[in-house]
């Protein structure tokens, strides 16, 4: 997945700068009223205002997730017998086919996979290791960087230290290049670990967590960001052409930092550290094997290379590709309901399936998944026949863009027209404008969607996502389970995972609040993220907080309350810089780019 901190996560490498495009006005929080049923403004009209809660079932769950579970049992298999699952990969397509027999195993319905489309080039890595010859000999570490073509065997080369911020830079090591190991990039800090690496929230951080955030003074412009974005990329991809028409044997690229306390011996594979982001193609595909070394190491190298003192590496990148046009497919599974009125409609949990490869995906996130798992064989065991449908999916192509659950939205719920003026593709994806939804009919009855995808910790709330109506729902469902640590209604946006994709078309789509353990500072996208940092307990927790909120779900006889249907043109409209008003305008146009075709919050 993608990431979260200070309630607000984007996937990939852009927190920065979804942070400042975030709504910065709450709507006014109003208790609800006393009368038996209270008038929201959401798609499906009124509202009961007292939840009819069956607490003989909570504690029935309880007792099945507490006493009998096999979260861990499903932790094993995935991320110690399966292990790490690129999109596309063979270990993602092992994964696919587990899941579903699993599920099949544990008793849900029609366990099927559903192919959301091509994806790009299926890639694993076999065996990656480098060392320093000279001018002294030491091990390095390394990994592949994901895609990475193969070395011919163990390379060796004098090692060339490029850092440069504009492409003309390049000039002075044109023609200079060939046979060498290039380390490319700037060397990296690495911070004291001043601040613990492991987390719980306390009590005043889940109660303000509560409040909608102010607006950070002093935040970056968007603009420049993105600008900065654009430049970067130019860079990269003028250094890559002139390196490969130069024949150089391997490049290496540092890790990045860490969130908190530097590289501390991490390796961070994820796209971040990659030299093309996003799902490859034989269009992008970097054609020069290149890998990701640690911080600690890679600074070694780099300072003795500024000071002329001449080093050779050897390096072997062995890797496989499995084929150009391989497609990704989604685990999905139900249990069927029961009302005849209500059995149509559907209750949705899942996760994202797939991981990077320096790890297993343990936490990110294998952790969700199994969740998922857990919860809907928590009900089955139970013998628990809902009224509506509930439906577990696992997704893939989550790290790469979201694609697994984007596609499965776009074939079952809705899509969105190309936009009149199409932002450039420098623009990350989810600040891309977009044309008009058109929903199906599938769209009316999808319920609500839950989704893990904060590592291993202990659910401690949930997020609304600006759903105001939904919040008083939520407070009862949770209010018997405070002994278990879960407390609070958040009204934020959190970012950076599948339940975006629902939200995106109208849906209610939900992100649990986790305690950060050690997510952020270790093994979010890292060769940590395995089995050992995962937490029993608060798996099974988090298992039955969910099958908590599936079946609270299936049995409402109202469908949960859904926030305004999107109006992206409308949005656009109303973010629009109103000309002339200003005084001494000309009512010009801004042709800056600081307001100009940007139908989103600045």
């Amino acid at each position: 997945m993608s990431f979260t901190r200070t309630f607000v996560r984007w996937s990939c490498c852009s927190a920065a700068i979804a942070s400042l495009v975030l709504p910065s006005v709450a709507a006014d929080k109003k208790a609800a009223p006393k009368e038996s049923v209270v008038d929201t403004p959401s798609y499906y009209g009124p509202q009961p205002a007292k939840e009819n809660l069956d607490l003989t079932m909570y504690e029935r769950i309880r007792e099945e997730g507490f006493k009998h579970s096999h979260v861990m049992e499903f932790a094993d298999a995935l991320s110690n017998g399966i292990g790490p699952r690129l999109t596309g990969s063979p270990n993602m397509a092992k994964a696919n086919e587990w899941t579903k027999e699993t599920l099949t195993k544990i008793g849900l319905e029609n366990a099927r996979l559903e192919d959301w489309g091509e994806f790009g080039m299926g890639w694993q890595q076999v065996n990656t290791w480098g060392r320093m010859i000279t001018p002294d000999t030491e091990p390095v570490w390394l990994q592949a960087a994901p895609w990475s073509p193969a070395t011919s065997g163990p390379v060796t080369g004098e090692a060339v230290y490029i850092n440069i911020t504009d492409a003309k830079d390049l000039e002075k090591y044109k023609g200079t290049l060939k046979g060498k190991i290039v380390l490319f990039g700037a060397s990296r800090t690495t911070p004291d670990i001043d601040n613990p690496l492991f987390h719980r929230y306390t009590d005043e951080e889940l109660k303000e967590m509560e409040n909608y955030p102010e607006a950070r003074a002093g935040a970056p412009n968007v603009q420049q960001l993105l600008a900065d974005r654009a430049r970067l990329q130019q860079v990269r991809t003028a250094a890559l052409k002139m390196m490969t028409e130069e024949g150089v044997a391997a490049i290496i690229t540092p890790t990045r930092d860490g969130r908190s306390g530097g590289g501390a011996g991490i390796i961070f594979d994820d796209n971040g550290a990659n030299l093309v982001r996003g799902a490859q193609t034989k269009e992008t595909a970097v054609t020069v094997p290149n890998a990701v070394m640690m911080i600690e190491h890679y600074n070694r190298i780099a300072r003795m290379l500024e000071h002329k003192v001449p080093v050779t590496l050897e390096v072997n990148i062995e890797t496989k590709f499995t084929g150009d046009h391989e497609h990704g497919f989604d685990t999905v599974a139900e249990i069927p309901g029961t009302d005849p009125k209500l059995k149509d409609q559907v209750v949705m949990v899942g996760g994202h399936l797939d991981s990077w490869i320096s790890g297993t995906g343990a936490t990110d996130n294998g952790a969700g998944s199994v969740v998922a798992m857990e919860a809907v064989r928590i009900l089955k065991s139970l013998g628990v026949k809902p009224k509506r449908t509930i439906r577990i999916a696992l997704w893939s192509g989550e790290e790469q863009g979201l694609f697994g659950s984007q596609g499965y939205v776009k074939q079952h719920f809705g899509t969105f027209a190309e936009p009149e003026h199409p932002d450039p593709a420098s623009v990350p994806g989810f600040m891309r404008q977009r044309g008009k939804l058109t929903t199906t009919k599938e769209w009316e009855t999808l319920d609500a969607y839950y989704n893990l995808d904060n590592g291993t910790g202990k659910v401690r709330g949930v997020y609304t996502q600006e759903n105001y109506a939904i919040a008083p729902i939520f407070a009862q469902w949770i209010a018997p389970l405070k002994d278990l640590g879960v407390s609070t209604i958040s009204f934020r946006n959190t970012g950076g995972t599948d339940h975006l994709s629902f939200d995106a078309v109208g849906l209610p789509g939900f992100q649990y609040i986790q305690d950060p353990m050690d997510y952020e500072t270790r093994t979010h996208h890292s060769d940590m993220d395995t089995y050992d940092r995962l937490h029993t307990a608060d798996l099974e927790q988090a298992a039955i907080v969910e099958a908590i909120f599936l079946y609270n779900t299936s049995e409402r006889e109202a469908m949960m309350p859904r926030k305004p249907f999107p109006h992206p043109e409308l949005e656009r409209e109303k973010t629009a810089p109103i000309q002339g008003i200003y005084p001494n305008s000309t009512g010009e146009p801004d042709t800056t780019g600081a307001q100009a075709g940007r139908g989103r919050n600045q």
